[in-house]
């Protein structure tokens, strides 16, 4: 069966006593995970490095895994950020280079190509890189160092006191469905109503005890599926008692993490869990989710995918600091997933990539790059797939390709909906499979200022993928829109006219040849059209 990791967090009460245990304990496997990270970088062989470490640091074969999983975690994390930022630096270098002729002001000419400057410099550097550079403490706060007292700190001593602390402030143990209670190293227990917690200490914390336990722990949410998987592990182990070979479908692993802040010390428990009996069925219809940068905009359909629902789910998170959008976005998302419960209609969600748009947020306008910064379309999908998943409801992910130019020209005028509600309804329908071809007849396309234009649309290529087609539909329709804006904001109180296109079709190559009728508006527009 598929399953997904689940994380739960608490704080627990820690006494003095408790405090410095767990002090000592973090201090020490910090310093184990940055020396394995200096010897693995210099590509010496695991097996050995294991044996050498259990006996110099005195820890057990299982938290020397928990070091190396998360020391390489760390150097494979640090690789994928190394490619992402190689890419997004020639993007921005190839954006640059084509936007510098554009410039007329010979002081913005100067500052564009020492930029242009840096970033290949530091693209060469990247590139030049061979092992992984990574600061254990953040680098942000190493360097504050060279700057005390704007950064608030006394002297140095108190600057590396607050260094120690943030190198040293949390530990990783990871689990296994095979080990007792789904963990060799720490084991959850169920008192009563609350929890338990049995700790063992590294070898070189032999003079404390070989174990601590730590009581009173509680969780504010779904405890249910905590005490499911303690039950399963004790199912696995009675059954492996009595030498029943079911025991293998049993058992549960889990993984600890316990880190300190300012306010005391927090466990993270990460769970594995199965893939839950869905209540959402695709035959009853399917709910569509445009994401927009300060809305939601949701389609219901059919069981025939025909819309028979929509609605607007405000989400602006201009402005707001992280807790605040998180909160918003906890809302939206909630507000979708009980109408998914109640219809129980699976989700179906576009799958976007805003890193390449980001690229270029120095040079776009202030409007649009206020509008990515504040976007957090990470943690809106990840949000909805969450909740979705805890209330049984399956989530399903599309390619967005076209599906707002689809959405505007086949369904905003056919069911009076917005271009970002027809394009909702489009990326429900794909999740179906169905039909993307252009209507045979003359449709009228909204756009975003409320006027309208004539489309008349032929028979598609057959030889061609139907995509390359409504490539060019978006092409001609982002070529009129640029001075259709313009000319709308300068008369607001005129009625534009209808702008009609025409896409004949080329008898030779069988291609669609897009042309601007000869009634256009003005001679301006005309000349902005595309001839493809």
């Amino acid at each position: 069966m598929k399953s997904k990791q689940v994380t739960y967090q608490t704080r627990i009460k820690a006494d003095a006593k408790l405090d410095e245990i767990l002090t000592m304990y973090s201090t020490h496997l910090s310093m184990v995970c940055r020396n394995l990270f200096k010897d693995l970088i210099s590509n010496k062989k695991i097996n050995e490095l294991k044996k050498e470490y259990i006996k110099k640091y005195k820890i057990t074969a299982r938290q020397f895994n928990s070091c190396r999983l998360e020391v390489e975690g760390k150097i494979k994390s640090y690789n994928e950020l190394r490619k992402n930022r190689i890419s997004s630096l020639k993007q921005k270098i190839k954006f640059l280079e084509k936007k510098i002729p554009k410039y007329k002001n010979l002081k913005k000419i100067h500052q564009k190509k020492r930029r242009l400057f840096n970033l290949k410099t530091k693209l060469q550097n990247l590139e030049k890189e061979t092992k992984p550079k990574l600061c254990f403490g953040s680098k942000k706060l190493f360097n504050k160092q060279f700057y005390l007292e704007e950064n608030g700190f006394k002297n140095h001593l108190d600057w590396k006191k607050t260094w120690q602390e943030n190198r040293n402030n949390s530990f990783f143990l990871v689990g296994s469905k095979d080990e007792s209670s789904g963990n060799q190293t720490c084991q959850i227990q169920k008192k009563d109503k609350k929890f338990s917690i049995t700790l063992r200490l590294p070898n070189k914390l032999s003079n404390i005890g070989k174990t601590i336990i730590i009581d009173d722990i509680t969780f504010s949410y779904d405890k249910t599926k905590i005490i499911a998987c303690i039950e399963n592990n004790l199912k696995r182990k009675v059954l492996q008692k009595q030498k029943n070979l079911s025991y293998k479908l049993f058992g549960q692993s889990i993984c600890y993490r316990f880190k300190k802040d300012k306010k005391g010390w927090r466990i993270f428990i990460t769970l594995d869990l199965f893939e839950p009996l869905w209540i959402s069925k695709k035959e009853n219809g399917v709910i569509g989710i445009d994401i927009n940068s300060d809305h939601l905009a949701v389609v219901e359909t059919d069981r025939f995918f025909n819309p028979i629902n929509s609605k607007r789910v405000p989400l602006n998170l201009y402005g707001k600091n992280k807790n605040q959008a998180l909160a918003i976005i906890g809302d939206a998302s909630a507000k979708i997933v009980k109408d998914s419960i109640t219809s129980k209609k699976p989700i179906v969600l576009e799958k976007l990539d805003f890193q390449r748009k980001k690229t270029t947020l120095k040079e776009a306008n202030t409007k649009h790059s206020r509008m990515l910064s504040s976007f957090s379309y990470n943690a809106i999908i990840n949000t909805i797939k969450s909740k979705a998943f805890r209330s049984q409801i399956e989530i399903f992910e599309v390619n967005p390709a076209y599906t707002s130019v689809i959405g505007r020209v086949k369904f905003a005028k056919r069911y009076g909906l917005s271009t970002h509600l027809a394009a909702a309804l489009v990326i429900g329908r794909r999740s179906m499979k169905c039909s993307e071809n252009p209507p045979r007849s003359l449709v009228k396309i909204p756009d975003k200022k409320g006027s309208m234009r004539a489309f008349f649309l032929p028979v598609r290529n057959r030889k061609k993928h139907l995509w390359s087609f409504w490539g060019k539909v978006f092409g001609i329709l982002k070529a009129v829109d640029a001075p259709h804006f313009q000319a709308t904001n300068s008369r607001s109180s005129n009625t534009p006219l209808p702008i009609e296109i025409e896409i004949l079709e080329n008898c030779e190559r069988n291609s669609h040849t897009l042309t601007v009728d000869k009634t256009a508006r003005s001679t301006s527009l005309k000349k902005s059209l595309l001839h493809v």
